[in-house]
């Protein structure tokens, strides 16, 4: 019986998690109520429940996850500041000549867009609002268009700075220390959320790259779904500048300071906090009416995150308590194929659970459970978290329950059908496939920067 209720229990979540109940309360009632029923069975010591003080007084001094609300901050604050749309417009007029051009120009301002947001839910609405009448009165097929606007919606999930990798970075970061000390290691070299950004970065751009790749051999093959738009108006190369100038020097300023070691990721939102506000200024795009927008934006976001992390961690405490993680080792170990058997059943676990889940869920919730299980098998946390961070971001894009199906459709035109949505990211779908499976069979893509950049 013993055996069976952490399994129960996280079973027993999932469900009541898909009937729409809030994930926070819901983490925390259910271990809450198989606590109480272990501790009345006699199986569980309630002295586990006295440790989680101290799990929430670590989450309120853990200085990394600082970086949460300042890199929502960011993201909200552009937002509000137009700066997107300035810049897909005079993207689209400078690219537009050129075949699905308009296309092309919506993966590069949605990967900038993403690398300035970092939230997927954001990127899509806002580049759905933008970008989808435009593509449509311009003659793009519509489910080419609906697919191009998901897949570079979830961009924010991979391409740092993303709120994803800071969570996932921190996740990972405990887990790494656990499965080293398990195994006997003390002097282990530490894993940060600025290794996992380092480890984005490759993977990221290829991504972005097999979609323009994509959108230029369906606009050369296929110019009836991508056509090139003829217009007489064409930006200057100052104007261009001025509109592509700000999200970059944004990034420049952000990834840059945490690639060189001049900044932690907590200190590198702050300076991306304070740029893009004074961006918005200088765009004359701020007012206190939007600076009170923003700020009540950010907090709600930032207290959804923290309750939930707080949920999950009284959740992990409990099933830790019944030696759940003692039974997810040992099922691992005893599994055929070893770290490749255990690492594929995890993936695709993660993969399902992404259609019921958001990554914030999965995040604090599955990876805590499974991480140090899978890094005692000698696997690479970098590699590990950026493939989760893809297999995630896939299984958001995913019909019929991927959440950037939803969001889109919650904003796209009503002549758009829903099966064209499903259509349109198919293709999408495989090439993130493809880069997965890129990096289970060369995980360097992965691992080489930032083990070159700490040498």
């Amino acid at each position: 019986m013993l055996t069976f209720l952490p399994f129960l229990m996280f079973l027993l979540a999932c469900g009541i998690l898909m009937l729409g109940y809030p994930v926070a309360f819901t983490l925390a009632g259910v271990a809450l109520l198989f606590a109480g029923i272990g501790i009345l069975i006699g199986v569980f010591d309630p002295d586990f429940l006295t440790l989680y003080s101290s799990r929430v007084f670590g989450v309120i001094s853990n200085r990394t996850l600082i970086a949460v609300p300042l890199f929502v901050f960011m993201g909200v604050m552009l937002e509000k500041s137009r700066i997107a749309e300035e810049l897909l417009e005079n993207m689209g007029k400078a690219f537009g000549r050129l075949p699905a051009g308009l296309g092309i120009s919506v993966v590069l301002v949605g990967a900038l867009m993403a690398a300035s947001t970092g939230i997927v839910g954001a990127t899509v609405v806002t580049m759905g609002l933008m970008s989808l009448p435009t593509m449509m009165r311009k003659g793009y097929d519509r489910s080419l268009s609906c697919g191009t606007i998901c897949a570079t919606g979830t961009l924010g999930q991979i391409i740092p700075p993303s709120i994803a990798l800071v969570l996932l970075g921190d996740i990972l970061s405990s887990a790494w220390q656990q499965a080293q000390l398990t195994l006997g290691v003390y002097n282990a070299q530490p894993v940060s959320v600025g290794d996992l950004f380092m480890g984005a970065i490759v993977p990221g751009l290829l991504l972005v790259l097999l979609y323009v790749a994509y959108l230029l051999g369906v606009g050369l093959l296929q110019p009836n779904k991508a056509p090139a738009i003829q217009t007489e108006e064409k930006p200057g190369a100052l104007v261009l500048l001025k509109s592509i100038a700000p999200p970059i020097l944004l990034m420049v300023l952000v990834l840059g300071s945490i690639v060189k070691g001049l900044a932690t990721p907590t200190e590198a939102s702050a300076v991306g906090a304070l740029a893009a506000t004074l961006l918005a200024l200088s765009k004359r795009q701020l007012n206190l009416a939007k600076l009170k927008e923003v700020v009540l934006n950010t907090a709600k976001v930032t207290a959804m995150v923290f309750a939930i992390l707080l949920g999950a961690s009284l959740f992990s405490q409990v099933f830790i308590g019944f030696g759940g993680d003692e039974h997810i080792a040992n099922f691992f170990s005893s599994l055929p194929g070893g770290a490749f058997s255990a690492m594929l059943l995890v993936m695709l676990v993660i993969f399902l659970l992404g259609f019921i889940l958001d990554f914030i869920e999965i995040t604090f919730v599955v990876v805590p459970l499974v991480g140090p299980a899978l890094l005692m098998m000698g696997l690479d946390p970098i590699w590990l978290g950026i493939m989760i961070a893809i297999n995630l971001q896939t299984s958001f894009l995913t019909p019929p329950f991927g959440f950037a199906l939803f969001y889109l459709r919650g904003v796209a035109p009503a002549e758009v059908r829903t099966s064209e949505i499903y259509r349109g990211v198919l293709p999408f779908i495989v090439l993130q496939l493809l880069v997965l499976l890129a990096l289970a069979l060369w995980p360097e893509l992965a691992t080489w920067l930032p083990t070159y950049l700490r040498s």
